[in-house]
């Protein structure tokens, strides 16, 4: 049990546990994580718009230097940036004999075709043509309209429709990527069973209660499982809060801290496809980002510090997704199988 209440604000974000229970001993959640419930939420987050947008990776990554290689829905994309420092994708095979861009070099935002030095600066060249890219200044996205073809109900947007974030000049913004052996909606679904957390992953979160679950016909304002839990930090100390899980869109997943330390903070969960492996295989990249922040002084000395938070924060991320992809890649298994319950 938690000695604080998550709705208040105490002097010290942590809490201490009076008594810590046994893994085996906690309240069981199977009964509440109906796979009807998450179905249901899984459908709604695929009927909402996204304009064919997809994560291709962090803006912190993409550096004048180098260009980026992505193989994105089964199309091969390269990603730079240009003289000004605007970011410009297009197909990720030269025109001219087709060699990969992704390994060229890049020469005062033009990217030089290693083969036979095809220039290209972003505009349309030679039978080249770009790709509409965004930089939210934490992710960068590419648009890809005949991605999916069988979505017929989707149209373009000019831009991706993103999370509300707290301010980027008063947060810490780390993002983690990896990649596994399942399709989108398997990482989606993921988030959308928050009853896992403290079964499946002990080690980080304590006392989960999932305080409510959107019903079957809920409106999009009140579609959001709200969860009041425990971060683990060592021993029985605790950090309390409540947070709410959203899906804007059918490859994203949002956790948002609505009471308690971090108040505002987001965890952004991208899931974004990438093919097909050589055994038939789909492939999907997370990409999580982290966008932290506190009113406390003491988060004013984190942010100058994060080059080195930056790092834990990953090092958290890929530990909790070690487990998770597990759970993604069990769940598709057993759909393209035909044994998955319900």
């Amino acid at each position: 049990m938690v000695t604080r209440d998550p709705a208040r604000r105490p002097r010290l974000p942590l809490g201490l546990r009076a008594h810590a229970v046994p893994w085996e001993r906690q309240r069981s959640t199977w009964r509440e994580a109906g796979p009807a419930l998450i179905a249901a939420a899984l459908r709604r987050a695929q009927a909402r718009p996204w304009g064919y947008w997809y994560v291709a990776g962090a803006s912190r990554d993409l550096t004048p230097a180098a260009p980026w290689g992505r193989v994105i829905a089964g199309q091969e994309i390269v990603v730079w940036r240009d003289a000004r420092g605007t970011v410009v994708a297009g197909p990720g095979q030269c025109p001219h004999l087709g060699a990969p861009l992704k390994d060229s070099p890049v020469r005062c935002g033009t990217l030089i075709c290693h083969w036979h030095g095809l220039a290209l600066t972003g505009a349309p060249t030679s039978g080249w043509e770009p790709l509409p890219a965004y930089d939210d200044g934490v992710l960068i996205w590419v648009r890809l309209d005949t991605a999916d073809a069988n979505d017929a109900h989707q149209v373009p947007l000019a831009e991706p429709a993103l999370p509300r974030r707290p301010s980027l000049e008063r947060s810490l913004v780390s993002v983690y990527t990896t990649a596994g052996t399942c399709e989108p909606e398997d990482i989606v679904a993921n988030r959308l069973d928050p009853w896992h957390g403290a079964w499946f992953h002990p080690y980080a979160f304590v006392d989960l209660t999932v305080v409510s679950a959107p019903g079957r016909d809920c409106s999009e304002e009140d579609d959001a499982f709200v969860v009041d839990v425990s971060f683990k930090v060592a021993g029985r100390v605790v950090v309390p809060v409540r947070a709410a899980f959203t899906a804007p869109g059918p490859r994203t997943v949002v956790m948002r801290i609505t009471r308690g330390e971090g108040e505002g903070s987001v965890v952004e969960t991208h899931a974004t496809p990438l093919g097909t492996d050589a055994r038939g295989r789909p492939r999907t990249a997370v990409v999580e980002a982290v966008v932290a922040t506190s009113d406390r002084p003491g988060f004013r000395v984190a942010h100058l510090l994060g080059p080195i938070a930056r790092p834990l924060i990953r090092h958290t991320a890929g530990r909790l997704w070690r487990d998770d992809l597990a759970y993604a890649e069990r769940r598709w298994l057993l759909r393209s199988t035909g044994r998955f319950p319900g």
